[in-house]
């Protein structure tokens, strides 16, 4: 499964990571349920902001004012998960897997596929619902910057493609 096929495809934003020998194989946003709780949070806020002006505000400009701008505030939170989601990416490279995130501070985790030693996934209920997962990568005896990715799509595939890619030189190594 190739989920984005070539380097054409694969966003400005993370090709710069990649290194001139390296061949990209997955590149994956995060599951957009990683957006479900801001969206809740933004729209029962606009509930209560709602019935606050309604129910208790009864005209009083400032009180209204006060409630409205608390809501924006939710809202702009929302917007700023939302480009956080869209420029967040998982990527698995012939070499190594990334994980780049952020909008304001850039932070790139890394693990070469060769020290990764341990490698699972799990799916909650709603992740099996929804259709996304978590990776844990272990290494040996090291502490490394990338353990967890949460909220991937597609983790068995992702899986089998990763396992492939760990496993695929001592496939091809006689013993």
């Amino acid at each position: 499964m190739r989920l984005v096929p070539n380097t054409d495809t694969v966003p400005t934003s993370v090709n710069k990571y990649l290194l001139p020998h390296e061949r990209q194989v997955i590149t994956v946003h995060q599951h957009p349920a990683v957006l479900i709780r801001p969206i809740f949070e933004c729209l029962v806020g606009l509930a209560i902001a709602g019935w606050l002006s309604e129910a208790v505000a009864k005209g009083n400009g400032t009180v209204i004012l006060v409630i409205w701008i608390a809501w924006l505030l939710l809202l702009l939170r929302l917007v700023g998960k939302v480009i956080d989601w869209s420029l967040n990416y998982f990527v698995v490279t012939s070499q190594r897997m990334l994980l780049a995130q952020g909008v304001i501070t850039r932070k790139v985790n890394m693990m070469p596929l060769t020290k990764v030693t341990d490698m699972s996934f799990e799916r909650s209920t709603l992740g099996r619902i929804l259709g996304y997962g978590r990776f844990n990568l272990e290494s040996a005896g090291q502490d490394q910057a990338l353990k967890i990715v949460d909220y991937l799509p597609y983790p068995e595939q992702l899986y089998l493609e990763v396992c492939g890619l760990i496993f695929k030189d001592k496939e091809e190594s006689p013993d």
